[in-house]
């Protein structure tokens, strides 16, 4: 492979995540469709069942295809599910090279899309700028290798830590700019995940505004039952729903009366806090694949403590607080020396109306690069 198969795959991946929040469960896949130097197709798969990224670059090459090198970010499916194989589309075409970016762990696909073009006569290789592809479709990789949903921490935070002012107040510390982003992040997600006193404390609503291309639904870990009957979470619960966390410690009446609000219940064992690993079984068994949580502190330390944060999404405004309460970030056991602290990989940082945002990766060991 030459340096010019690099570029032609890093514009495929480039068109491949134009697809987020519309696509899944399905993974982004983007193709790019080159003849004599010269792109003649460009495609990504733009919704949940509409046509596949190949089949959409071979619609814009046209006649140009034959002959033609297919650069796409994940194999070509091989299966009859929501679309027709989109190898036999590749074959017809008369397509004479594929680079893929990386296998697809889809049992039915596996490997079985580039034998299946091999079979054909196609020159296939697979594997250039992997990493890439594989980390651009990470929730669609958790979610088929660990059955779990791709969780995203987020909170907003004063320069020196505080989430809140010592009375609770935190209305508001990031930036009109900031808040917005994070409206089109929850507009990408499956799930929104928040305790029971975050609820009771802000009484949110935990919807995107204005409307992104997903509706999450809103999670809340309340092992008592005690969510308001009168806040806006249950009120909304028919137009939007709301997913309460519950255990033994709920009484049967608050339970009715929450159904008869529209809220579901997700029973757990036990009379603790709500257990972080029986929890995202449930959800990826729901068919989630990103999953956004919102806070407190109590349940994302939870989360930090149980090594379930993939990915954290953080925005720090330059605001000082100077309190000494508990109002901070994450309030897990956390780790009793900071060489054991969790590291924060691939970071990326900005500055929005002066506030710092920080996005980035922890550790992920079910992540599988071939």
């Amino acid at each position: 492979m030459f340096d010019s198969d690099l570029t032609w795959m890093r514009l495929a991946l480039a068109e491949a995540a134009r697809g987020r929040g519309f696509v899944e469960p399905n993974p982004m896949v983007g193709a790019a469709l080159v003849r004599d130097g010269r792109l003649v197709g460009l495609g990504h798969h733009a919704r949940f069942g509409g046509a596949h990224a190949e089949v959409e670059a071979l619609r814009a090459a046209g006649a140009l295809a034959r002959g033609a090198t297919l650069y796409v970010t994940l194999e070509p499916c091989c299966h009859f599910g929501k679309t027709p194989p989109c190898t036999e589309a590749v074959i017809a075409a008369g397509v004479a090279r594929v680079v893929a970016a990386q296998r697809d762990p889809f049992p039915k696909v596996a490997g079985g899309g580039i034998a299946r073009l091999r079979e054909a006569g196609l020159v296939v290789e697979v594997g250039l700028d992997g990493e890439a592809a594989v980390r651009l479709n990470a929730p669609y990789f958790k979610r088929l290798l660990t059955g779990r949903p791709y969780v995203t921490a987020k909170w907003a935070m004063t320069l020196d830590g505080k989430t809140a002012a010592a009375s609770g107040d935190s209305k508001w510390i990031s930036s009109p700019r900031s808040r917005a982003l994070v409206h089109e992040s929850r507009g990408r997600m499956d799930g929104i995940v928040v305790g029971i006193g975050t609820a009771l404390a802000d009484d949110p609503e935990l919807t995107a505004r204005p409307a992104g291309p997903r509706r999450a639904a809103r999670i809340v870990l309340d092992s008592a039952a005690r969510l308001p009957r009168e806040g806006k979470l249950a009120r909304s619960a028919r137009a939007v729903p709301v997913w309460v966390a519950v255990n033994a410690r709920a009484p049967e009446e608050r339970l009715e009366g929450l159904r008869e609000l529209g809220c579901e219940l997700l029973p757990f064992e036990g009379s603790g806090p709500v257990p972080v690993g029986p929890l995202l079984d449930e959800l990826g068994r729901r068919g989630l694949t990103n999953v956004l949580v919102e806070g407190g502190g109590r349940v994302l330390g939870t989360f930090l403590d149980a090594g379930a944060v993939d990915a954290v999404d953080v925005y720090v405004a330059p605001l000082l607080e100077g309190g000494s309460h508990p109002f901070t970030p994450a309030r897990g056991v956390g780790r009793s020396l900071m060489s054991d602290a969790l590291r924060v990989e691939r970071h990326d940082v900005s500055v929005i109306d002066g506030d710092v945002r920080v996005q980035g990766t922890l550790a992920q060991p079910w992540l599988r690069i071939e």
